[in-house]
């Protein structure tokens, strides 16, 4: 067995960043940005008011002081004259500021009586102009390899672009493995078992960008899991899961082998998760995880989307550890590596008392996974551990 940071060391050196594609900036929301995105115009393109109010062609003003109205300026409708001394133009939120003006009065500060306001109060030392450029200047740049926010999506409209260049969502085919296995709707006989580990893992993959492809359940005779591997050519990841123990009837290794699987390892010093395998499959990576339902959403959480978001040419990076405290005492860990189902609420973290890696109600009302090093000692209440959120 290696150790699990070992293990996702050699998963990420599986993978190599996937190619490009151009998708409308409507659809980019969520998607990795592939290559840099320069602005083709500044923002604002001119100087603009920042309030309602009177431009006028002076910084300095006092109590009394007054200007002849000789136009407006409003939002897409700049003044096409020029300001000279004791003039000012009715000017709103956002309008280009008309040339010859240094200063915007707020309308607050004035009174009108038809085409002459007097500064009827003292002002604040503010200007109320956005110089042009102030926002973002022609050829700054949003830089990759960034997942793309509904803000960034905003700034790449704002820098004029009706299109991105993302990096392509990554193909991931999702096997499921073994004689007792039949669909969710299905009707099962007393020896079988509902298939939801790719349920739940193609959730958790379109949930980051990937496209997940349930193939058929694949039943445990060589011609089954070839006759489903040959659905597997396009795939950038394969997924099994189930069939990668030691067992008679675990042949998901047998059978990738023979079609040219190179392994990098199987079993993990993890719990749950023991049985987790990874290699190349001709233009393929293979993930092998366990068949436990809890099993294969913890490994899923720890080596497959930390994979996709490698494959997606961001940072190879393990999930983020975050630190609570406890608020029960824990025993000692073993000598594996122990991801184990809690919530965190408030800076707090209270762990199951049920482990066992094939109970899905358990982990549907985890919201975390408390992770234990291997001989990590006793812990007492109020003691901080590490957690990683689900």
């Amino acid at each position: 067995m290696i150790s699990v940071s070992e293990a996702l060391t050699k998963v990420f050196a599986l993978a190599t960043p996937l190619d490009t594609e151009i998708v409308p900036l409507r659809h980019a929301s969520g998607r990795v940005l592939a290559a840099p995105t320069s602005a083709r115009r500044n923002q604002p393109p001119f100087a603009a008011s920042v309030m309602d109010g009177y431009a006028i062609p002076t910084e300095s003003i006092a109590t009394g002081d007054t200007f002849e109205v000789i136009g407006e300026a409003a939002a897409g409708h700049r003044f096409g004259g020029t300001l000279t001394q004791g003039q000012a133009v009715r000017i709103f939120t956002g309008a280009p500021l008309p040339i010859g003006a240094k200063r915007v009065v707020i309308q607050e500060d004035i009174s009108r009586d038809a085409d002459v306001i007097k500064v009827s109060r003292s002002t604040d030392s503010s200007l109320y102009i956005r110089d042009e450029g102030a926002d973002f200047k022609v050829n700054d740049t949003l830089a990759p390899a960034r997942r793309l926010s509904p803000r960034d999506i905003a700034l790449i409209a704002a820098m004029n672009h009706s299109e991105v260049t993302v990096t392509r969502r990554p193909i991931v085919a999702l096997m499921a493995t073994g004689d007792e296995l039949v669909m969710p709707g299905e009707h099962p006989n007393a020896d079988q078992i509902i298939a939801s580990n790719t349920f739940g893992l193609a959730a958790m993959l379109e949930e980051v960008g990937a496209e997940a492809r349930m193939l058929p359940i694949s039943r445990d005779t060589t011609s089954s899991l070839s006759a489903v591997f040959d659905l597997t050519d396009d795939a950038d990841l394969v997924v099994t899961v189930g069939g990668a123990s030691v067992g008679d009837h675990d042949m998901v290794g047998r059978v990738a082998s023979s079609r040219g699987l190179e392994r990098s390892f199987y079993k993990v010093a993890m719990r749950p998760g023991k049985p987790l395998m990874a290699g190349r499959l001709g233009k393929s990576v293979l993930l092998g995880l366990p068949g436990n339902p809890v099993s294969a959403m913890v490994c899923g959480r720890i080596f497959m989307l930390p994979l996709i978001e490698s494959l997606l040419g961001l940072p190879k990076l393990p999930a983020i550890r975050k630190v609570a405290t406890l608020t029960m005492n824990l025993a000692a860990n073993g000598a594996r590596e122990h991801y184990m189902r809690a919530q965190v609420s408030g800076g707090q973290v209270a762990v199951s008392d049920r482990q066992d890696s094939a109970l899905l109600s358990v982990l549907s009302d985890a919201n975390a996974l408390v992770v234990r090093p291997p001989a990590d000692p006793a812990k007492s209440a109020g003691e901080s551990v590490e957690y990683i959120d689900l």
